[in-house]
Formats: structure tokens, sequence, C-alpha cells
């Protein structure tokens, strides 16, 4: 829990949350670490100015459904669930055309309102996400950033095009068991970590380049490519990596763009321009087309299960949360997920 305004974090005996109309309270079985919690935990100047503590974080986790509020009908108690963490107001434009991904008045869980680092988490029924029984725990909990990684890959058509990803973090890794799985003929991964990038080749990239010693150009010329990429899909938020991924897309190539910066960074769009490059800004899961698109290639590819759950290389008991966040900020692993059960 962020009890306090600062840095640090701290395991605190608090009260059960209480179900409301519409909600539904899930029993945390696993919880997966993402960067946002590693931003409150430091208690940098994105989380001063976004979160109220005290306040449970954590947004990325499976469990069984314990108890459902009056008028809940969609959801049962004993089911296992993971959860949408964007919370949307269904009444904004956005929304009531069907575009709730779109909502300008999202809120987070375990960002605004208390999250999943708890023995228990509630959520409205429409955020829950009912997996099948057999479904393996660790996976179910990170459904939220594998979503992220679906709606990245499949924001343009794949069969058959030459893809770059940026950023050969988990997400970046599991976009690029996607790309694979959906049909892409060549899938080019870039970072600086080799640890990483041997994560996206067991995942299915057909090459790995570590940017700090090799151009993706050379990349190409070993592929055989002389066009350019046809697809790009960000996921570091570096600087110099959009500047490599757009030199090298084809003309009329498009860039599907996750990876958040830190600080704004000059683009050069005469080059977006004239290349009749497409771009795109990807933010979260479509609600709920991503979620039926994850489902429904996880049932159907043993090999695709495989290689997304390749990406948990970290599991620790959640009594032991402050190893699991040293792991996640060493940079030497993939995803980390912390067991509540």
């Amino acid at each position: 829990m962020k009890a306090t305004a600062g840095p640090g974090l701290e395991l605190l005996d608090v009260p059960e949350p209480s179900v409301g109309p519409g909600e539904v309270r899930i029993r945390v079985l696993r919880a997966g670490l993402c960067g946002t919690d590693l931003h409150l935990e430091q208690w940098d100047d994105w989380a001063a100015s976004t979160v109220r503590p005290p306040m449970t974080i954590g947004h990325e986790f499976y469990g069984e459904v314990v108890e459902v509020g009056p008028g809940v009908s969609s959801v049962q108690v004993g089911q296992r669930a993971s959860g949408e963490g964007h919370i949307v107001c269904g009444m904004c434009r956005n929304c009531r055309a069907g575009r709730r991904q779109l909502c300008i008045n999202t809120i987070g869980v375990g960002v605004n309102r208390d999250g999943a680092f708890a023995d228990h988490v509630v959520i409205p029924a429409a955020n829950v996400w009912v997996q099948p029984d057999d479904l393996d725990p660790d996976l179910g909990a990170i459904f939220d950033p594998f979503g992220n990684a679906v709606h990245t890959a499949l924001s343009f058509p794949m069969a058959g095009e030459d893809v770059v990803i940026t950023g050969a973090g988990p997400i970046g890794v599991m976009a690029a068991a996607i790309c694979r799985h959906v049909g892409a003929r060549h899938v080019v991964v870039t970072d600086l970590s080799d640890y990483r990038l041997s994560l996206a080749k067991s995942a299915g990239a057909d090459l790995v380049v570590n940017a700090g010693t090799t151009r993706l150009r050379e990349a190409m010329d070993e592929l055989g490519m002389r066009e350019g990429f046809d697809i790009g899909l960000e996921m570091s938020g570096s600087p110099s990596a959009v500047a490599d991924m757009l030199a090298t897309m084809n003309h009329g190539g498009r860039v599907a763009m996750l990876g958040l910066p830190k600080d704004p960074y000059p683009v050069d769009w005469g080059k977006v321009i004239t290349h009749m490059i497409t771009i795109k800004g990807i933010y979260g899961r479509e609600m709920y087309d991503t979620w039926y698109a994850m489902s429904s290639m996880l049932q159907t590819s043993p090999l695709l299960r495989e290689r997304i759950a390749s990406v948990i290389t970290h599991r620790f008991p959640a009594e032991q949360w402050q190893e699991a966040f040293a792991a996640a900020r060493s940079g030497q692993c993939g995803k980390v997920v912390m067991d509540w059960s």
C-alpha cells in the first residue's frame, strides 16, 4: 500500500473492501508488477501528481470471485477471472458510441482507486474477464500487459508483412510472439539489453538487434530487405529508437506507438509526410475486442500460450514484495509475478 505521500510502500492490515451495486469482489491469487507500480513506489513527479494516498496499488491480477453485489448477473461466485484496469464513465461521447477505450473520464484500478496488491480487490462487474478454470494463474495475471501487446500488434493487418518492434520489455516480447502467431514475414526486435533480446528471440523473433552496437539498417541487410519495414511497433519510449524506426519504414508504412517517453522529443515530420507514414497512438486495451482476441488466440495455440508465459521470468510470494520490486527495477528480468494465494 502507498500509505503516505513519498517513496516506498508498506504491507499493512486493512479492512476487506466492501462491494456495492454492480461490483464484484475478487480474492487475488496472482498479481503482476508493472512499470506504473515502480513509478508509484519511487514516488516520481507523475506519481505525486496523480495518486492520493492512502491507496492500495496494483492493477495486473488474477483471482477467484468471492462476492457479487446487487444487480450483478454476468459473474458468479467461484469463477476465476482477470480484470480490465481502466474504469470508464459510460456517459461521455466515446463511451456512448461504444469506444470505451477512449473514455475521457477513465480512472485506473490501483492508481485512482484501490487496486490488487491485496488479498481482495473490488471492480465493476463490467470490468471482470472470466477465465477458463484450467488457465495458468500466472498467465491470467498478465492479461493486462498481454492486452497492451495485442492492441498494439493488431492495429494494422500483419499477415505477410515485415515488422520491427523497438523495445524488448515484457510487452515487446509478447508482441513478437503475437506477430509470429498472426503470420508476419520478418519480425525484428531492438533493445539495449541482451537479456531481454534473448527473451524476444525465444518468443518468436526472427532477428534481435542490440541498438547500442548495431544499426537497424544492418538488420534489414541481413534479412535481404531492400524497401523497409511495413509495420513498426514502438514499445520503448526512446527517442533514438523512434528515429531509427522511422528511418527504416517503407513508404506507406504504419507505426503503432505504445511506449511512453519520459520527456518530449523531436520527430522528423518531413519523413513522416513525404513517406506517407501512418502513426497511431495506443493506450491500454480496446474494450473488449482486445480481450476476446487474447482469449481466442490462447485457446487455439498451445505454442502461443507457451511463448506468452515465457515472458514471466521471476515469481515471488507476496510477502517478498521488496525483492519483487528490486527484480523489476533491475531490468534483468521479464515479467515479475507475485503469489497472493
